[in-house]
């Protein structure tokens, strides 16, 4: 799990890397750092305003977040002397060149550590006498992630069925026999199981919106995923059996059935994935099928990660 050696204030991780030091857990590692950048700041923004032709001001457009770059320096190593070329190959095997984005996880008080996905930008490490005596400073990393938002580690899921009306009061069977109080003393009205709503409550605790992803299980004909604050509704014109699961990523735009892409399913009301984002707060979100359409076997599942500018 991402972070899992993040216990408390003032660590980094960085794949099976850790850097800092936590002194009321025992915590000491060779590295060191002074002060990070780039992760309580908001990161830049494009802005779409465009001034106004014919009087003062503009028009204001959106404002969209631009990658988030994150820089720790100050890097320190510290290893017994003799042993620092051991720990600064470490380093250099941790903080190599790679294509993928990996989880950066940062805990710099008692908020809790929170993660980015990014990748290694700059590693540097200057070398100079004090190497001898087990003692490198003055170096510096440095990460960017497209995602420019900070998430909680525990990540959130909710499930539900689609729509079903409660049984309703038994009369008796197999003739009526009227209504059961109860036995073998009165304990009331049997009114049936519950039926589902179809609806899930999603909360993102963070300041950021937040792209979830959607797994729609059949078997289910038209499946649709309705926001009802927004009206947003992401809807697919496809019948799933009761063996697919229809995986919708709105952060990557994706969706995929059995690995193969099914987005030209998207029926003409559905809105593009990457618009169907959780605001901060709580948000409700209605699972429908076509008209008619009733399995209790079918279901939807949301997941999503709290997040922060």
């Amino acid at each position: 799990m991402a972070g899992e050696l993040v216990t408390g204030p003032g660590l980094i991780q960085w794949g099976s890397l850790l850097l800092g030091r936590r002194q009321a857990t025992g915590t000491v590692t060779p590295y060191r750092w002074r002060s990070i950048t780039g992760w309580e700041e908001t990161p830049g923004l494009d802005s779409g305003t465009v001034n106004r032709s014919q009087q003062d001001g503009a028009w204001p457009g959106r404002l969209l977040a631009q990658p988030r770059t994150v820089t720790v320096d100050g890097v320190m190593v510290r290893a017994p002397a003799g042993q620092i070329g051991a720990a600064v190959r470490n380093l250099n095997a941790a903080c190599s060149i790679g294509q993928d984005e990996q989880p950066l996880v940062i805990q710099t008080d008692d908020r809790g550590p929170m993660l980015l996905n990014a990748r290694l930008l700059r590693r540097s490490l200057p070398v100079d006498p004090t190497w001898q005596l087990g003692w490198a400073a003055g170096g510096a990393l440095q990460w960017q992630a497209t995602d420019p938002r900070r998430y909680q580690l525990t990540q959130q899921s909710a499930s539900t069925a689609l729509p079903a009306p409660e049984a309703g009061l038994p009369w008796g069977s197999p003739t009526e026999t009227g209504l059961s109080w109860g036995t073998p003393t009165e304990t009331g009205l049997n009114w049936g199981s519950p039926g589902s709503t179809g609806d899930i409550l999603a909360v993102n605790s963070g300041d950021a919106p937040v792209h979830p992803v959607i797994e729609i299980r059949g078997p289910v004909d038209s499946p649709a995923v309705t926001m009802p604050s927004t009206g947003l509704v992401l809807e697919y014109q496809i019948l799933l059996a009761a063996s697919d699961v229809l995986t919708i990523d709105t952060w990557a735009g994706t969706v995929l059935l059995a690995g193969q892409s099914r987005i030209g399913t998207a029926s003409l009301r559905s809105a593009p994935e990457g618009s169907f984002t959780l605001p901060p707060g709580a948000t409700t979100l209605s699972f429908r099928a076509a008209p008619g359409f009733v399995n209790p076997a079918a279901s939807a599942t949301v997941r999503w990660r709290s997040a922060y500018w």
